[in-house]
């Protein structure tokens, strides 16, 4: 999503903008546009599942939750909640369930864990060993690592061959190694692939991600394992529907 919302933000100029929805920006929605009109846009990058907009003075940050959309072409529709103005072009916030949220500075990103693609294998391997919650629910704990989301913590724990259930600080420094290198060769593999587009995920130029079929988990329950052939099954952990092989993922 950053890499492809770049070209078209990074030195525009904010003209205006308008906030429609109490759940994304649930502040002073007039403040908001008043504190982004007229700034100029110095750099966006991803933090975890954040986008943070620099501005020339202060953040804007944004989450897409689990429908949003940031497009920069089209025009807005009933479920348009974000409506940025630029010097050229326009940039439209869509979220039909409104889960999401635009809000200004970074105290949320700040408190974030650090990059599961920049984390050293000996910090990662410390890190796990000091917690004793279930690796699965780790993986997406934000202030443990920042970004990793429920499709990748499915892919990346089959890709190491480590069961979802397993209690993190038991894992051995070979499992942690396997689940450091599967974690980066998930990960890069998604952003190679732009993503998962499993119902409603498109970059800013509304193209679809095409990772999802790649999975070999995610969504598969009950059907074979593409490794062993055995039925992959479905639980829920940290309230999440996690899917796995019971043969290929030992606890």
């Amino acid at each position: 999503m950053v890499r492809s919302l770049a070209p078209h933000l990074v030195g525009r100029t904010i003209v205006s903008a308008r906030f429609t929805s109490k759940h994304v920006t649930p502040g002073d929605r007039a403040e908001l546009a008043r504190q982004v009109t007229g700034r100029r846009i110095e750099s966006i990058r991803r933090r975890g599942k954040f986008i943070d907009v620099t501005l020339d003075a202060g953040h804007l940050v944004m989450h897409l939750g689990m429908t949003g959309k940031l497009l920069t072409s089209g025009v807005e529709g009933k479920h348009t909640y974000g409506v940025f103005t630029l010097d050229d072009g326009v940039l439209l916030y869509d979220d039909p369930r409104q889960f999401g949220s635009i809000e200004w500075g970074d105290a949320r990103v700040r408190r974030l864990g650090p990059e599961p693609l920049e984390i050293l294998l000996e910090e990662f391997t410390a890190a796990l060993r000091a917690r004793k919650t279930r690796v699965k629910a780790l993986l997406l704990n934000q202030s443990f690592l920042a970004g990793i989301g429920n499709i990748y913590a499915d892919e990346m724990l089959f890709a190491a061959g480590i069961h979802p259930l397993v209690k993190a600080f038991k894992l051995s420094a070979a499992r942690a190694g396997q689940l450091h290198r599967a974690m980066l060769e998930t990960l890069s593999l998604a952003i190679e692939h732009r993503g998962s587009s499993i119902s409603d995920y498109v970059d800013a130029d509304g193209k679809r991600g095409d990772f999802q079929a790649l999975h070999r988990v995610y969504g598969r329950d009950g059907q074979p394992c593409l490794t062993c052939g055995t039925a992959i099954k479905k639980a829920v952990v940290a309230s999440r529907g996690t899917h796995y092989c019971p043969a290929c993922q030992k606890r």
